[in-house]
């Protein structure tokens, strides 16, 4: 029998209107240009300000952008699965929600949460459920509106993230085109270093906690740059040595988008050259489970039908890992 393998043929994505520069928060809190620039990468994050709108609202429009684009009809699609860290409200599923506005009446859908390794696991999930061949077309979406847990009083976090969703369509591949290999991890020594202390179960939401700004993001940096430095170099070499890849192999990274310094790590240990590496940070900032997507969208011409790609993540908790995938199409 033919292996079939779970590839990429479609993908949209969604960007907020509104611009947040390094100028602007030259206003808002104390730092400049030079310092984010040179410990980041970033110039410049886009953030969702229409009224009453979260997650849900980008999800969808990156839905949209794939059905358009793609000619594809939402009730054949067979599963909807929304990475995200950053849900509409507790308990009511937002894929859920999302598939219904799209109009994929006959697709089960639930969320996923792996903070900024969300999307990849997803793409885990996803690629599973198509070799398994119960379903045929499965849509991942990650969408995160992070301005909405940022303290921008804070300029540990308020510089680094941003508001963004993309979605890519897996469907069954015969050809050997598609996901290849994937490598996950995760350590549950994270928990204290990138969390929101409250609005869980631990620590539900009251007026103190909102009082102590505990329902924000916090970050202690420099263990967490640590971590993912070492930890999505080592996935990523770990890929390619378990599928016998050379360093001209390998067509792209696609790594997500936290932190520059942290993605050339990954590249120098991988031996590749910057033109290899897919980077868009500059533009967008980190935004979460969007970042993968992203990355494609603003590239996908750049990529041409088998094409060796190795994606890695790193986020909160911790979760990590690697994966690798050869393209399946040459965009028109």
């Amino acid at each position: 029998m033919t292996k079939i393998h779970a590839a990429i043929t479609a993908i949209g994505c969604y960007l907020p209107e509104t611009k947040l520069t390094n100028a602007d928060l030259e206003t808002m809190v104390d730092t400049n240009d030079e310092w984010i620039t040179s410990r980041t990468g970033i110039k410049e994050r886009r953030i969702l300000k229409e009224p009453g709108e979260g997650a849900s609202y980008m999800a969808i429009k990156a839905a949209e952008d794939l059905l358009r684009k793609s000619g594809t009809d939402p009730k054949d699609i067979d599963c909807i699965i929304l990475s995200t860290a950053t849900p509409d409200m507790p308990v009511a599923s937002t894929g859920v929600y999302v598939a219904t506005k799209i109009g994929a009446t006959n697709a089960f859908s639930f969320d996923l949460q792996a903070a900024c390794s969300s999307f990849l696991y997803g793409m885990s999930v996803a690629s599973a459920y198509i070799e398994s061949g119960r379903y045929k077309k499965v849509l991942l979406i990650g969408s995160d509106k992070m301005s909405s847990i940022i303290d921008y009083t804070d300029r540990a976090t308020c510089i680094i993230f941003g508001d963004a969703a993309g979605a890519v369509l897996f469907e069954p591949n015969s050809e050997g085109y598609g996901v290849q290999d994937e490598y996950l991890r995760s350590d549950g020594i994270g928990r204290e270093y990138l969390k929101i202390d409250a609005g869980g179960s631990i620590l539900p939401a009251s007026a103190e906690t909102v009082a102590n700004k505990q329902h924000y993001v916090f970050q202690d940096g420099k263990t967490v740059f640590k971590y993912a430095v070492s930890n999505m170099a080592d996935v990523s070499e770990k890929i390619m040595q378990r599928n016998n890849l050379t360093h001209g192999d390998v067509t792209w990274l696609a790594a997500h988008q936290a932190n520059k310094r942290i993605i050339d790590a990954t590249a120098h240990r991988m031996g590749l050259d910057d033109s290899k590496v897919l980077m868009n940070i500059e533009r967008y900032g980190n935004t979460t489970s969007a970042t993968l997507p992203l990355l494609l969208c603003d590239y996908e011409k750049q990529l041409k039908k088998g094409d060796n790609i190795i994606f890695a993540t790193f986020g909160g908790g911790f979760t990590w890992g690697a994966m690798y995938l050869k393209w399946a199409y040459t965009a028109k």
